[in-house]
């Protein structure tokens, strides 16, 4: 496997390696995957994003405040996504099975022997499939905003995302700073039709027929005003990943780790150590 790691600094102003944010890319699977990195702990993290996600628009607290003496925290920008481009972004059947092979296969070229999972929305899909399909590489798990299956309601509410010139400015913004508007709304109308996809097989299913392999301690986290994800899809996560906790945050949304930032860093740091 080819391992081109191309470093480049981030333009970081702090005194030392230690607190600093590293960037490059590895030659992965046909692409080349960019990802971030902080951190000397022997504890590997990889932080996964959402829908058009990516380590810099998704996680800035995360990388920021994540305890850098316990853990060696990584984020990667999916293909298609972030900087991991080209290529543009597609959704065949099995892109959230692509996504979890990626970022497994990226942490081992890293030379992490067992990394645990922080995923948000479509990354902590990415994390369940993973953690079910490589069960002796996972740690421990930490996942927001997931679904196992798609229903009527959630394609109603993917459906209301669909046009990016309706989002309200702070979130459309630092996602049309990265990408440029075309790529942005073209990129989320394939992403809808991606997910709708799921609504025409049994049981909407996307993965919950894998959730009973999963192994790892598994900690879910529920925004109890998440406008995008009803909280029957956590129940769901819960019930059928054996072992997991589910810990609910009153006044969170989709976004609850940048909105509650300092109390999800501790939350997801408690669970993990």
């Amino acid at each position: 496997m080819p391992r081109n790691l191309l470093y480049s600094h981030l333009s970081s102003h702090l005194p030392h390696f230690r607190t600093s944010v590293t960037s490059a890319k590895v030659a992965m699977n046909g692409v080349q995957l960019h990802y971030q990195q902080t951190g000397e702990g022997g504890h590997a993290v990889l932080l996964l994003p959402g829908m058009l996600g990516s380590g810099e628009t998704d996680f800035g607290p995360q990388l920021k405040n994540l305890n850098k003496k316990l853990f060696t925290v990584v984020a990667w920008d999916p293909r298609g996504y972030g900087h991991s481009r080209p290529p543009d972004r597609d959704f065949p059947a099995d892109f959230f099975e692509r996504d979890a092979k990626d970022a497994v296969d990226l942490m081992k070229a890293l030379k992490f022997k067992k990394v645990s999972l922080l995923g948000w929305s479509d990354g902590g899909i990415t994390a369940l499939i993973a953690a079910a399909k490589y069960p002796s590489y996972i740690h421990k798990m930490v996942i927001w905003g997931a679904n196992a299956y798609v229903t009527d309601e959630d394609s109603m509410i993917y459906e209301g995302i669909r046009d990016v010139s309706k989002w309200s400015e702070r979130t459309r913004k630092p996602l049309e700073a990265l990408y440029g508007y075309d790529y942005f709304a073209r990129t989320c109308e394939k992403w809808v039709d991606g997910i709708r996809q799921f609504k025409h097989l049994p049981d909407g299913n996307i993965c919950r027929h894998l959730l009973p392999q999963v192994q790892c301690p598994t900690l879910i986290v529920h925004g109890e005003k998440d406008p995008l994800v009803p909280r029957f899809h956590a129940d769901f996560i819960h019930e059928h990943v054996k072992g997991s906790r589910l810990h609910l945050m009153p006044e969170g949304k989709h976004n609850l780790h940048l909105r509650f930032a300092n109390e999800f860093n501790r939350l997801a740091e408690g669970f993990l150590q």
